[in-house]
């Protein structure tokens, strides 16, 4: 792998000084990253707002007028690097902070597209991120961009001049810990999880100091680890164990668990609880691990405070599929109360009380679902339907591989990566959603540092001839779904939607599309020249509201897609910013 090399800073010291006087001028403070999903004018979070819902208020652009959308300018990152392209980018005082591929992040002005700076990250030979060299985004606080790498580290960088502030180790690179998700900001605190669930590391979610990068908190997600806390001089004090040794993982392999927080998470101010999704137990062969194996595969609501769990809620207990659990969890308002929407991997979307994790209601979102029957709404269990996980190899031929069986969702899930919108206008939520399925079996695996810690094999197959992505419009009360639109190729980029009543998204074949919030009906397009799988944002910049989005092909299809990726092999990879706005503006 190609070593990547960092702008160059002046001694250390001096560098320091100016950090320090930086980062107290005037800022991104925690009430406008509190109010950022009300405030047009910037996108200072990933999800356009704590809460996740990626949803504007601005009109300017609507049903009447986006016929008349045009590209403003195109920004490409440039070099060799021309790998899956996952960022959202943030905007503030009039600058965009955009991360790409490689650990790289750019700053540009947001009027011209002209570069700012730009700073590249010196990895290391030997990273092992799973899906892809990809990232998805930035934090903005104070005078600070934050992002995280895929050598596990964070990194803070001046916003005006992209020298780096503050630089923190998160874990050992060697034994597979990566990280790719854009940080929270939460009262304060900067969020972080990690990636590396196929390796065998402890899922977690850390809490530090945004000004300084020194820790707060850390809370494990496999029960039997220890939670910190830290005091000012950086002693860690135990905070409580997660869970109950053993209850309910046998013998020693919860020292190897996974349950990775590799998709970041979201925050409510009304219940003050920061949500994390928590990604596969590992291995994945799931006759090793008999139990629920918590808190693998589930939605873990914590005490930004305390850093303690304050509930959970687990969508694949005992998960033989890798479905993971990591997909957002997006609070909007239902009722009367305070819920939180997830379309999980499984193929099952769920609403849970945001305060304390009851089961509300739950549906499926996908065609076929052939692990569970449905979820029961009294216990919030899936009813498993047993000849539908893969077998026990112990049982196979030779011992050497168990049952394969076949499996919808595939481990790509009904939604992966590609964060889903939820419009207060139409009270729906909009989901890029795929239909395919997966041969799977499972073999022996014993756990060794820094190698794959599997235990299976599988092959992803399409379930139709005519699509395999389709962006649905769920309603979340009556589990109907409302519209929706169809794309050959998987879905794998996020969506958006606006009080003009449209709804954006990208398409690996190139585009950007707005349909209409209410119909799904086609309402404009532009071919971006390669795959979207990054979601898009709108902000306004004087009187003129803009759209953007990143472009390049990659991410965990083209890599794990089995008879998918060969039906999406003509797709070129790449690199780019675009920016569109009403012509005349």
């Amino acid at each position: 792998m190609q070593k990547q090399f960092k702008i160059s800073v002046i001694g250390a010291a001096l560098a320091v000084s100016f950090a320090s006087a930086a980062v107290h001028a005037a800022g991104v403070t925690d009430a406008m990253i509190e109010n950022d999903a009300k405030a047009p004018n910037n996108v200072l979070s990933w999800g356009m707002g704590q809460q996740g819902q990626r949803y504007s208020p601005l009109t300017q652009i609507n049903t009447r007028t986006v016929s008349q959308l045009v590209p403003a300018w195109s920004f490409s990152f440039g070099g060799e690097k021309q790998r899956g392209q996952e960022a959202q980018p943030v905007i503030y005082n009039g600058k965009m902070f955009v991360t790409a591929s490689y650990s790289r992040i750019y700053a540009l002005d947001v009027k011209t597209g002209a570069k700012l700076w730009k700073y590249e990250h010196r990895l290391p030979d030997g990273i092992m991120p799973c899906c892809d060299v990809i990232n998805r985004g930035a934090a903005l606080y104070d005078n600070l961009v934050i992002f995280a790498t895929l050598d596990a580290q964070l990194v803070a960088l001046n916003q005006d001049t992209g020298e780096v502030v503050w630089k923190e180790k998160i874990d050992d690179y060697q034994a597979g810990y990566s990280a790719s998700a854009a940080p929270l900001i939460a009262k304060g605190l900067l969020l972080t999880g990690v990636s590396g669930g196929e390796f065998g590391v402890i899922g977690r979610v850390e809490a530090r100091n945004p000004r300084t990068g020194e820790l707060v908190w850390v809370r494990p997600m496999v029960e039997g680890h220890m939670g910190y806390k830290y005091d000012k001089d950086g002693k860690a004090i135990e905070n409580g164990i997660s869970g109950t040794t053993n209850a309910t993982w046998p013998g020693d392999l919860w020292k190897s668990g996974g349950a990775a927080t590799w998709l970041g998470g979201t925050y409510d101010a009304s219940t003050g609880l920061a949500y994390f999704g928590t990604g596969n137990p590992a291995p994945w062969n799931s006759h090793l691990r008999p139990g629920d194996n918590l808190y693998s595969a589930s939605t873990v609501a914590i005490d930004i405070a305390t850093g303690q769990i304050k509930w959970h809620y687990q969508t694949t207990p005992n998960d033989g599929w890798d479905f993971d659990g990591v997909n957002e969890f997006v609070t909007f308002d239902m009722n009367g109360k305070r819920m939180g929407g997830k379309a999980d991997r499984n193929g099952f979307f769920y609403v849970i009380d945001a305060k304390n994790g009851k089961l509300q209601n739950a549906f499926p979102f996908v065609n076929k679902i052939t692990w569970a029957s449905s979820i029961d709404l009294k216990t919030g269990r899936p009813n498993f339907t047993p000849e539908g996980r893969p077998g026990d190899p112990t049982k196979g031929q030779d011992g050497k591989k168990g049952k394969t069986v076949f499996s919808a969702p595939s481990f790509l899930g009904g939604k992966n990566q590609m964060p889903m919108a939820y419009s207060p206008k139409t009270k729906l939520f909009y989901v890029p959603a795929n239909e395919w399925g997966m041969d799977i079996w499972n073999e022996p695996v014993a756990y060794k540092k820094g190698a794959a810690y599997l235990g299976a094999g599988f092959t992803i197959k399409p379930l139709y001839d005519d699509y395999i992505g389709v962006m649905r419009a769920v309603d979340p009360k009556s589990g109907k779904i409302a519209w929706e639109v169809k794309n050959n190729a998987p879905l794998w980029g996020g969506a958006m939607a606006t009080a003009g009543d449209l709804v954006f998204y990208g398409t690996p074949e190139g585009f950007l599309k707005a349909v209409d919030a209410k119909s799904g009906k086609e309402m404009w397009k532009f071919q971006t020249g390669s795959g979207v799988v990054a979601p898009p944002v709108t902000w306004k910049e004087g009187d003129t509201q803009y759209v953007a989005v990143v472009s390049g092909w990659g991410g965990a299809v083209p890599l794990w897609g089995g008879e998918v990726a060969k039906k999406v092999n003509f797709l070129e990879q790449g690199g780019s910013v675009w920016v569109f706005k009403l012509a005349g503006k």
